[in-house]
Formats: C-alpha cells, structure tokens, sequence
C-alpha cells in the first residue's frame, strides 16, 4: 500500500514538472526592441534601407535564438551597403550592435544567452558622383549605345555600371559576336573627390553565323515541323532578335505551352553556333464558349480548336454562332471551319483554308450565304499583320429590292497594325485595319470593290482618365444600290457602331422599307474615368451616316446617339461592359437600348 502511494504521489509530481516545462517552453518569447536610425538619409532612401533589412522585417515578432539574430544581422552588412551603393553613397557607415557590441564582432561560438537590444545605424555618406569612365571596346555604330548617364560629371551607382556593361555586350551581339562578355572592370571610390572611377574591358569574341536547331522537349508536332517554323535563319550572321523571332513565331501558333530557344555554350569550329528549341506542348484541344445581350436579344457563340491536327501544328478551328436569342426577329445563325497551316511558303507565312455557312435574318433584309475561300497570313512584325484571299460566295437574300441570287469570286486584301497596350482594355496607343474586296458578279451580278477601314486611338489624361476616339469607313464602288447585295453594303445602329438604336436600324431608305447604303461613316468618342482598381465609369457619344452613294454626303441617313456605361475588370479576362445609351437624333422611338458584354466596346 505504501509503496503504491509513493508511486502514486511520485506520478503527480512528475507529471506537474512536464506540465510546467510544456507551459513555458509554449510561451512565445519577447521580442527583442529593435531601432533604425538613418541620419542624413531622405525618406525615400530610409524607406528602401528598412525594407531591405531582414533585422529590421523581425521586429515585433516572436524573436528566435540567437544565431538567428546574428545570421540576419550579419546579412544586413551586405544588403544594406548595397542599397547604399545603388544609390549612389560608396563611402557609407554601417553599424548593428547586439546589446551595445558589434555584430560583425562577436564569435560565433560564443554568444551569450540572449539579446535584448538591436541598435542598426546607417550614415549613407555623400553621394558621389562619375569621374573617368569607359567601355571598350565598341563595335562602330553600335545599334545599341553607351547609356547617355554613363559620362563624367554624372551621378554614379551601381546600377548605372551594370547598365554600361550590359549595353556594351548587346552591341556586340547585335552585329554577329554571340558570346561577348565583360572581360574585367575597374572600378575605384576618390573618397576625397566624392568621384567613382570606372574601366569596363569588353571581350568580343569572334564572329558567328547562325547553325543548326536541335529539338527538346516531348512535343507531338514533328520536329522537321518545328524547326521549319522556327524559321532560324542557318548560315546568317548571328543577331539576338532573330532568335528572338523564331521563338515569338513557334509561340504564335498556339501549340506550345511553354518554348524557349537557347544557344549552346561554346561555337563550332566553323565558326557557327548551334541553338536548341525547349517547347512544351497545350492541351491539343480547347473549347470555348461567349454570350453578349443586348435589347435585340441574346447571341451565343462557341468555338472549338484542335491545335495540332496533323503533327504539323496546323490549327483547326469549328465554330457556331446563334443571334436574336429572344428577340422580336428570326434567329441568325453561323457555321464556320477554318484550317490554318504555319509556315507553308516562309516562316512568317501561313495558309488557311474557310468554310462558312450563314443564315441572316435581320431588321432590313434575310439572307442564305455560303462562302469557301483560300488564303495567306503575313506576319511581318509583332504589330502588324497581312492577308491575302480568293473564293466564292453565292447569296440569296430579300430586302427592299425583293428576292435574288448574288454570285461572286471575290479576292480580299486586308493590312491591320496593332500599337494598343491591351487588346480588350487599352489605355494608349492605336489600331488600324483596312480592307479592300474586289468582286466579280456572275450570272448577272454586277462587279465592283468594297473597301472598309477601321482606326481606333486611345490616350490617357493623368493616371484615371483615357480619352478614346473610333472612326469607322466603308464604301461599295461599282454596282448601283439596287444592285449591291446587302451582305456587301453598309448599315448602322448597335453595339458595333452607333449606340442607342436598334442594331442596323440604318440604311438608305426606299419607299417603306430600308436598304443597304453604299456608303458609310461611324465615329465614337468615349471618356473612361477609374473609379477603383477594378471599376470605371464610361460616358460615349456615337454618330454615323449611311448614304446611297459610294461616299457619305450631305443627304446622308444621319443618327446620333450618347449614354453612360460601367466597367468592371476580371483580371485574365477583361472588362465586363454595361452600357445604357439613348438615341439622340435619327428616330427617337427606340428609346433606351442596353448592351452587355466582354472587354471594352473598341
């Protein structure tokens, strides 16, 4: 009995001291105090040397041991001193004490318990300025030169140094020596001048030539495939941006998640440099789905893409269309398929092949088009692009003239440049596309040309306001107004041009009904004000003017119409639009019309 109440007694005790020890050792410590002092140092300075010390980023919190301290102290001596020379002060004083002693003094195998206070001085010193610099050698005529700050006299730091070099490496690379390198520098600190000497010594290297893409990666285009889109320019004088080109080429066609072109380490013997492109392929098929509603009823639309069908990343994309969802009007509806091959006659070409299938119903005129084309994509730069087609139409269609049959080989010139810093929200910049469709009438049908053209700029006021203008052209020279087929001629009214009427409420006007015009004029101005992050508010005035003859006169159909609109930005996706525009001039019956959609209305 005795000894199981000793055991008893002994178990308590025991398991009270756990307790006990599991408390404290649970408790958080305190924090260490920590200050920053930076005498003589602005607040934009301070503000990067706190952000830059990890010491300072501790304090607060629950202090860890002390070789923690002591690592984060230590690592400040560096970074701080490199904020300090970024900056330009290469004669600056940094000083951590850990309870009074230097941290960069203390012996790391014998610390003291603990630490209690953190004192971090920063005296950043004069700034100093450039005094004999240089970067040599240069190749003559460098298309990339020196940096205009790089110059005696001008202020100095580090970043200036690093920018010099790099410039001078790139201008060597840009006229054929692929592995130039800075071959050593010199760089000294006049502490009495305050002036920052530097002797940068470049080594160029020889010549080379462009030689062979390899492939890697576990991709299921063909690598013949790949390298002939590539398109790497074998046997020509190395230069970065065609390197450049042929990865933004392999990246255009869609198929690659992911492609990185890279040069090898060393040149051949023949003077050539060998590159290796490391592509990943997408998922091979993709399918999307849209939806737009506005007063004259909903439209879906949904596409799907193969982008791989052969092994050769050709592109084939399945797409439909149905409008007038709920509307007073017959349903529209559209069938189309295109096959697009890269890099069929150069690396910057590619042919598509079309099929379209259209059922229009719309508020002047119905019609049943079928359409087949074959066609070449340029691609000549980032910014801008060509195309060039030939097919067939035929049209049945009824409007204001009655019911025919319109017959057509067709060609299609179309040039577009794209300067916007965002396709879907942009806020400066501008876009052009023109349009020219000769046509040939058969079985009666006249012949003549379409041109059309659409010019879009964007300009912002300060960092809330955008000032956005759109004019939009379009012209049917050639065949009479009772004989342009209405899928050729123009009408207005809508999201797409004049807001606040009813989508093509306005053509040319035959008796009781309405026609397709021959020409045509729409321009939109919007102010876009940012409310937050995310939201903006938009107000937009729209005029236009359809007329018989080829260019818009005076007699033309004219209609205005203006309204307010909100716009809120998913990130990935772009602005969800509402708009709610009335008519000002031109038939103020519609009333009230509303749109809703994707990304900005141009």
């Amino acid at each position: 009995m005795t000894l199981r109440s000793d055991l008893s007694r002994f178990s308590r005790r025991l398991t009270g001291c756990l307790s006990l020890l599991t408390l404290l050792y649970a408790l958080p410590a305190q924090a260490v105090p920590t200050e920053f002092k930076t005498p003589d140092a602005d607040d934009a300075l301070r503000a990067r040397l706190i952000g830059t010390s990890s010491t300072w980023r501790a304090r607060g919190k629950d202090s860890g041991s002390v070789q923690d301290i002591l690592a984060a102290a230590l690592s400040d001596y560096r970074s701080l001193v490199q904020v300090l020379y970024d900056q330009g002060y290469f004669s600056p004083v940094v000083s951590i004490q850990l309870d009074g002693r230097e941290a960069a003094t203390l012996n790391p195998l014998s610390l003291p318990a603990q630490i209690n206070t953190v004192a971090i001085l920063v005296e950043p010193g004069p700034a100093f300025s450039l005094g004999q610099v240089s970067v040599a050698p240069l190749p003559a005529n460098p298309e990339t030169p020196i940096p205009e700050a790089f110059r005696t006299g001008a202020a100095a730091n580090t970043g200036i140094l690093r920018d010099a070099a790099a410039a001078g490496v790139t201008a060597w690379r840009q006229v054929g020596y692929a592995k130039a390198r800075v071959a050593g520098q010199s760089i000294s600190a006049n502490h009495k001048t305050q002036r920052l000497n530097a002797d940068i010594r470049l080594a160029p290297g020889q010549r080379l030539r462009f030689g062979d893409l390899a492939v890697q990666g576990p991709s299921d285009v063909r690598d013949a495939a790949i390298k002939r889109i590539a398109g790497l320019p074998s046997g020509e004088v190395y230069h970065p941006d065609l390197v450049a080109k042929s990865a933004a080429r392999l990246r255009r066609t869609g198929t690659f998640s992911s492609v990185v072109v890279r040069e090898a380490e060393t040149a051949n013997p023949d003077q050539t440099i060998d590159f290796t492109a490391e592509v990943v392929d997408q998922p091979k098929r993709r399918f999307t789905f849209g939806g737009e509603l506005t007063s004259d009823g909903a439209e879906i639309s949904t596409t799907w893409i193969h982008r791989n069908l052969f092994g050769g990343a050709e592109r084939f994309q399945f797409e439909t269309r149905l409008s007038g969802i709920g509307g007073s009007s017959d349903i529209d509806g559209r069938i189309g398929v295109r096959l697009e091959r890269p890099a069929t006659f150069g690396a910057d070409d590619s042919t598509f092949y079309l099929l379209e299938l259209e059922r229009l119903n719309e508020e002047h005129y119905t019609a049943l088009r079928a359409l087949g084309a074959v066609g070449v994509r340029r691609i000549y730069s980032d910014t801008l692009e060509g195309q060039v087609s030939v097919g067939g139409s035929t049209n049945l269609v009824t409007d204001a003239f009655g019911k025919r049959r319109f017959r057509y080989v067709f060609a299609n010139l179309m040039l577009e440049q794209d300067l916007r810093n965002s396709s879907v929200n942009a806020t400066d910049g501008h876009f052009l596309s023109a349009s020219a469709t000769p046509f040939l009438g058969l079985r009666g049908a006249d012949s003549g040309v379409q041109l059309k053209g659409d010019a879009r700029i964007y300009h912002p006021i300060g960092s809330r306001l955008v000032v956005a203008g759109r004019l939009q052209v379009g012209s049917v020279l050639g065949p009479s107004l009772s004989n342009v087929s209405p899928t050729l001629g123009f009408f207005s009214g809508g999201a797409g041009s004049v807001r606040g009427h009813e989508y093509q409420a306005f053509g040319v006007d035959i008796g009781d009904d309405t026609a397709a015009g021959r020409g045509f004029v729409a321009i939109s101005a919007e102010l876009r004000g940012q409310i937050t992050d995310a939201l903006s508010v938009v107000g937009f005035y729209d005029v236009g003017f359809v007329s018989s003859d080829s260019f818009p006169t005076s007699g033309a159909n004219q209609h205005a119409g203006a309204g307010i609109g909100l716009r809120y930005d998913i990130a990935g996706i772009g602005p969800l639009r509402l708009d709610l525009a009335f008519p000002v001039s031109g038939g103020t019956e519609d009333g009230l019309q509303f749109y809703i959609g994707v990304g900005q209305a141009f």
